[in-house]
């Protein structure tokens, strides 16, 4: 019979410091999350030809089932922060690029002839 995680594996998320520290930047919440994933989905496929009775596999699959859902939420969840941040990121350096060599309305110059 498989054995099976009661407990509900949660993800830390950095609370707006340094994305780059002590691994628990957002690519790597979401590299251990796919990996719960994957861990979840085989559990989920050794359950069909394992041992026990239909009620106990039943459990067991609505179990990792509910499990792999919630996991699949906070995934969904890092990577929209994710993309979030990657937009922010994009939109910093095109207002850095803007400035000496691009005109804008804060660096006009008045030329009477």
């Amino acid at each position: 019979m498989t054995t099976i995680q009661a407990s509900a594996p949660s993800v830390q998320s950095s609370g707006g410091g340094d994305a780059g520290s002590g691994g628990n930047d957002i690519a790597s919440q979401i590299s251990r999350l796919t990996v719960q994933i994957t861990k979840i989905t085989s559990q989920l496929k050794d359950i069909a030809g394992g041992s026990g009775s239909a009620e106990e596999k039943q459990k067991q699959q609505e179990l990792l089932q509910s499990q792999l859902t919630m996991l699949q939420a906070q995934l969904a969840q890092l990577q929209h922060r994710q993309a979030e941040e990657s937009q922010d990121k994009q939109e910093q350096s095109q207002v850095k690029a803007e400035g000496i060599n691009n005109p804008s309305a804060e660096h006009q110059i008045d030329i009477y002839i």
